[in-house]
């Protein structure tokens, strides 16, 4: 095998001609220098690189039995003739690119990529401790840092939505006969159906018949899962009930999305001249308020379920999850706030939330605090759904000094909403592998979110370098917004050649 060395010598001349700038790394030539020459020298040292590359990647591949010896002796080659051309002096962001393709961390990729079945990180048992991770204290001190029980907690309550968007497209015209639930310790008990109050005209179904499951007002939702796993149970501390939901899918989903007016949310005694009262979007409210002729609505289902369950599992330690993705998240903040209502003797209530758009003002807000409803957000800055619908009320407007006028304006207006609870902020510039300009659909997409959570770690720190989560659900869904760097010839021929079991269920983009 033979590799190409770069002409050293000629390139630490041209060196000397260039002075590194510390704001840009861009080259600045101190003195004339030929245009021609320059490109030209360039080109080959790239050219170069490029061989180098490619020879560490080729070696890569092809390792049979003598795996540790062959990587140890390309990894001292590649640093040597790498370390000749200076990188890391005269271009700093060259430098970052070859760290990543280096022979390591090409091997890691490749792991990451030709999983056969998803990696985990371990479980620890919880103990007494799932209450601060169900949100006791707020997820004080949990958040940044990430706490890793918490973490784990968080993309396996993501890989329950992602199951429900994998039951509802396997039979999107009724319901799904089998529900893959991706832990093996929990078996879902009932089936959830919202139905929406807008009607479209007739003629639509005539115009597109194989999409008239797109008009159907009645849609099958989410699910809810039990554990009943003794050995899980002992391990979580308690026995868990999932309620996981999924985003809008729909046409008239969409267009009840699309009713952002604040409405009053059903009280024992309400008082239609207070401005206070708690109001939540219409559009969601409707979706889990409304029956069917055939089928009663999402809330009296789901209310009926819970009590159901806390009744058959008496005497037993318990709590609630709810979980969703986007209108699911929506969705899961109402279910929350009924079942806390409605529930006789409900367990602790904890909202684990993806991409969630606003649902309330201020006093629906206040309303699942004075409950104990516990909420964690988990926010993608990218991510505009989160940052809609209506004008955003901050929770600090209470402040001493606070214009009245202002206040009261603000309480009669009915586009004042409010977020609730904690919230996670994930950053897609915080990822090696995603483009920083990816598009809307990605940063909304619920596999980039488990994504981003399995590799945050702080705020202030890079991603977290063993992160477990495969990258197959992720090119397979956002290929277009995955950086050049991993998506090259050799990286797709790798990939390409990997049989897909069909165990990993798929990412949902909306």
């Amino acid at each position: 095998m033979q590799i190409l060395t770069p002409n050293t010598d000629l390139f630490h001349t041209q060196r000397k001609l260039f002075t590194c700038s510390t704001i840009t790394s861009t080259l600045i030539p101190t003195k004339p220098l030929s245009v021609s020459t320059a490109r030209k020298t360039n080109r080959e040292h790239l050219r170069n690189l490029e061989n180098v590359l490619k020879t560490s990647s080729t070696s890569t591949d092809n390792h049979d039995n003598n795996v540790s010896s062959r990587q140890v002796k390309t990894t001292t080659s590649t640093s040597t003739l790498l370390g000749g051309l200076s990188l890391a002096r005269i271009w700093p962001h060259m430098k970052a690119a070859v760290d990543e393709m280096s022979p390591r961390n090409l091997k890691r990729l490749q792991r990451l990529l030709s999983k056969s079945s998803e990696e985990r990180s371990p479980k620890n048992k919880l103990g007494s401790n799932w209450r601060e991770l169900h949100g006791s204290n707020n997820w004080a001190g949990l958040l940044d840092p990430l706490d890793e029980n918490l973490r784990r907690e968080l993309v396996r309550y993501g890989e329950f939505v992602q199951a429900s968007y994998h039951a509802f497209h396997s039979d999107p015209e009724g319901s799904p006969r089998d529900i893959a639930l991706p832990d093996g310790s929990f078996k879902a008990t009932k089936s959830l159906y919202a139905t929406s109050s807008v009607r479209l005209p007739k003629w639509i179904d005539d115009v597109a018949p194989d999409l008239r499951w797109m008009t159907k007002p009645t849609s099958w939702v989410g699910y809810v899962a039990v554990c009943d796993d003794p050995r899980e149970i002992r391990r979580m501390g308690r026995r868990e009930i999932v309620i996981a939901l999924r985003g809008t899918a729909t046409l008239l989903e969409w267009s009840e999305n699309f009713r952002p007016n604040l409405v009053s949310m059903p009280e024992p005694k309400p008082d239609p001249s207070d401005p206070t009262r708690p109001k939540v979007e219409c559009g969601f409210n409707s979706l889990y308020t409304t029956a069917s002729q055939h089928a009663p609505s999402l809330a009296e289902s789901l209310v009926g379920e819970i009590c159901r369950l806390v009744d058959l599992y008496a005497g037993e330690e318990l709590s609630i999850s709810v979980t969703g993705h986007s209108l699911g998240a929506a969705i899961a903040l109402l279910a929350a706030d009924d079942i806390a209502e409605r529930v006789p003797n409900a367990p602790p209530v904890s909202v684990f939330s993806f991409g969630g758009p606003r649902v309330g003002n201020r006093e629906f807000a206040d309303r699942l605090v004075s409950k104990g409803v516990k909420v964690l957000r988990v926010v993608n800055s990218q991510d505009v759904v989160t940052k809609v619908p209506g004008i955003f009320s901050d929770n600090d407007n209470n402040k001493q000094g606070q214009n009245r006028i202002m206040e009261m304006v603000e309480r009669n207006n009915p586009w004042a909403y409010s977020h609730v609870g904690a919230e996670l902020r994930l950053d897609m510039k915080m990822s090696p592998y995603l483009k920083p300009n990816a598009d809307v659909a990605c940063c909304h997409d619920l596999e980039a979110y488990l994504h981003l959570v399995d590799g945050f770690l702080a705020s202030n720190c890079p991603f977290r370098a063993n992160a477990k989560r495969s990258l197959r659900k992720l090119l397979d869904e956002q290929r277009s917004n995955v950086k050049v760097l991993y998506t090259g010839k050799s990286l797709r021929l790798n990939r390409d050649s990997i049989v897909d079991n069909g165990d990993v269920l798929p990412s949902p983009s909306s």
